[in-house]
């Protein structure tokens, strides 16, 4: 009743799918917005404990004023040599 050739097809076909449908969710979740989201923990402490308040603080006021003296710092090199 059960050919082995209809079911090496069904198989590889099922396969197919599965692979079509992984490639499927990766383009979806585009990389801008991979990067936001990424961005947003980093920003946000999300690496840290929660449970420690002080360091997830800390964590995020030293991580948005290296963002803030980046920025500074492009914008002088931009003004000053160009």
């Amino acid at each position: 009743m059960n050919d082995p050739k209809h079911d090496k097809k069904r198989q590889e076909a099922l396969k197919a799918i599965d692979r079509v449908q992984a490639e499927s969710e990766t383009i979806a979740d585009s990389t801008f917005a991979r990067m936001a989201h990424r961005a947003q923990d980093h920003l946000g402490a999300a690496d840290k404990d929660p449970d420690d308040q002080i360091e997830v603080w800390g964590t995020r006021i030293g991580r948005v004023a290296g963002l803030i003296f980046a920025i500074g710092l492009v914008i002088y090199l931009v003004t000053t040599y160009l």
